[in-house]
């Protein structure tokens, strides 16, 4: 039951470098452009009290055990304490979180963490008892409970998913174990974590320009865009190297998070890891395996994208390391003010209603926009506690990347805002598989609006580079992540052992066909493929899948909406709206996306050759 509480937005599109006094320290933070965690509470001792009342909810909660059977009034107790046990807990583990991820050195918002952990552990383990209970009761009782009694109704989606995954309910005995181990088992995703932000050393290079660079994180994703390629080289060298040597302990971190994930849907009945993590969202198998199926077919289309790469940049033997600068430049800065001011223009499409709730939103401290000394990587949304507002997590470079990062995450953003609005707490907390919709629904309008307001054929290639760089980012690399969890996940379940290098033989194997190593396409060195060391989603659970069939459906409803279909546009809104209260697949599929099939992986094929045509195009006119 705990699925369908909590929901998790991250996402790793902006991994960024702070202005240089910043990043040194030596410049203090704009208040305008931090988070104000004073709205989920006022100081450290209200959140402990609020960390407190959690537990003590749970400790009720595990006091009713064994009342669940008396009745419609006492089922709806239980529901009701255990909901409560969550929100609470939720809404301190949320500030727990951020004030963690503000610096990951800080010992002191790292301890704010483990208890959150802690409690989270706490109410799964008092709750524990639920599931087994509901499905011993059988669902004639239970149903007839929700004729007697309308107010249970919030549940009905909780329930249904329980009895669903009856058959994967294990005894009263056995949830209390597995709940009582939860910060156990999560322990190979916090290793990974200190070593890729905290203990890791990673080297200072000195680039052509003279300037010293970091190559963490931070500088690696700003080195590797340089147009400059010898710098490029130097800079996923360095990167790289610095993990090498890694690779055994890494290794192990992601084994020991696989060999969990293997273990508990054995002990579940499921036929194998990816049915099991499919399963709490309902999602048929055949999304994930229709996803990697039509992408493989098209790795042809991905690999004409590298050869216009190559040719835009002026490369005659395209590697790896040429993936991430500009295809085509302009002379344009994107600061945050820019990122809120394009957002807002681009987004008229959807409404005015919504444009005004964007407005409202982001005039207010939601969202933590710079790097700072250990801030933790990437962007996401948080977006857990039900009671106040979503918080926005950016690393912005001022920069078009960081610009359509902002667009990104302000779509998961209002997407909570919207669920918030229309669903109850127990129904409000939505899928990653329809949450990644939003966004990118953001990110596609944000495109149209920069085409459409471009002033010469350099800045529409630009542009239209960058929708490239979209599909290829969202649709094929995190495909090809996809595929390569799943590997490593059937290679466990083969009973073969999974070491640091034989799963970066695994990695290899997939990111060269991606990129047509064999074909002389795209070269990718030996040190390069250590790439999988350093994405934390292959510790969520055959996460990334969904950005892929999420930039389908997203296509498919912007496209609609910017031909005016309003009855398209209510039905995308209403599919934001909906937030958990139907299986995520069930929600976009009631509003026309059907992504079992291949049909929606072949638009977005044909709409990444559309647009190579149109560059082809462009820069025909231009030799002329």
């Amino acid at each position: 039951m705990r699925r369908n509480i909590i929901t998790l937005l991250a996402c790793t599109a902006a991994i960024a470098l702070a202005p240089a006094s910043y990043a040194q320290g030596t410049a203090a933070p704009d208040a305008r452009w931090t988070w104000d965690t004073t709205a989920l509470y006022p100081d450290r001792a209200a959140w402990d009290a609020d960390r407190r009342a959690a537990m003590s909810t749970a400790d009720e909660l595990a006091g009713l055990e064994g009342t669940l059977g008396d009745g419609a009034g006492a089922f709806l107790r239980v529901l009701r304490t255990y909901s409560d046990a969550w929100r609470t807990g939720v809404r301190a583990g949320t500030y727990a979180g951020l004030i963690a991820d503000e610096n990951l050195a800080d010992p002191d918002g790292q301890a704010l963490r483990q208890q959150a952990m802690a409690m989270y552990a706490h109410i799964g383990q008092a709750g524990a008892w639920i599931d087994p209970a509901i499905v011993a009761l059988g669902e004639e009782t239970v149903w007839s409970y929700f004729e007697a009694e309308p107010a249970l109704e919030p549940f009905r989606q909780m329930i249904r998913t329980t009895l669903r995954n009856g058959d994967h309910t294990l005894s009263d005995q056995t949830e209390r174990a597995l709940a009582a181990l939860g910060p156990a088992t999560s322990a190979s995703y916090t290793i990974y974590g200190q070593l890729a932000n905290s203990e890791i050393p990673r080297p200072t290079i000195t680039l052509s320009d003279g300037t010293e660079l970091t190559v963490n994180s931070a500088g690696y994703a700003r080195g590797r865009s340089s147009d400059n390629r010898e710098d490029r080289i130097a800079v996923f060298d360095a990167y790289w190297g610095s993990w090498q040597p890694f690779t055994g302990s890494v290794g192990a971190a992601l084994n020991g998070h696989v060999q969990n994930s293997v273990a508990r849907a054995r002990l579940r009945g499921y036929d194998n890891a990816l049915s099991a993590a499919l399963s709490g969202d309902n999602v048929p198998e055949a999304v994930y395996r229709t996803l990697v199926a039509e992408t493989n077919v098209a790795l042809p289309v991905l690999h004409r994208y590298f050869a216009l790469r190559a040719r835009l940049l002026g490369v005659e033997d395209p590697a790896y390391y040429d993936i991430y600068p500009d295809m085509v430049s302009i002379d344009r800065e994107f600061g945050i003010e820019d990122s809120i001011e394009l957002t807002r223009a681009s987004l008229a499409p959807l409404g005015e209603d919504y444009v005004a709730m964007y407005s409202d939103a982001v005039s207010q401290r939601w969202m933590h926009v710079y790097p700072q000394p250990g801030k933790t990587s990437g962007a996401y949304v948080s977006g857990g506690a039900y009671d106040v507002h979503p918080y926005v997590l950016l690393n912005h470079l001022d920069d078009y990347n960081s610009a359509t990062t902002f667009t990104h995450e302000w779509g998961h953003a209002l997407h909570t805002v919207l669920a918030n609005e229309a669903q109850p707490f127990e129904t409000a907390r939505y899928s990653i598989f329809t949450a990644e919709v939003a966004s990118t629904v953001h990110e596609f309008l944000l495109q149209e609006h920069m085409l459409e307001t471009a002033q010469t054929p350099q800045e529409r290639l630009f542009y239209l580079g960058n929708a490239l760089e979209l599909l290829r980012a969202t649709f094929f690399r995190q495909t090809m992540f996809s595929e390569f969890e799943l590997a490593i996940h059937e290679t466990v379940e083969r009973g073969e052992p999974l070491t640091g290098s034989t799963i970066t033989a695994l990695y290899a194997d997939v990111v060269r066909r991606y990129h047509g190593h064999a074909e002389g396409v795209m070269r990718v060195d030996d040190l390069y493929t250590h790439e999988w060391m350093f994405v934390p989603h292959f510790y969520m659970n055959f996460y990334v899948y969904q950005y892929a069939t999420s930039l389908a459906a997203a296509a498919y409803f912007t496209d609609l909406i910017l031909e005016g279909d309003e009855e398209a546009l209510e039905r995308y809104l209403g599919a934001l709206r909906a937030g958990g209260s139907d299986d995520p697949y069930q929600i976009l599929l009631d509003a026309g996306v059907d992504l079992a099939t291949p049909e929606p992986y072949r638009v977005l094929v044909e709409r990444m050759e559309r647009t190579m045509d149109e560059m082809e195009a462009i820069l025909a006119e231009m030799e002329n």
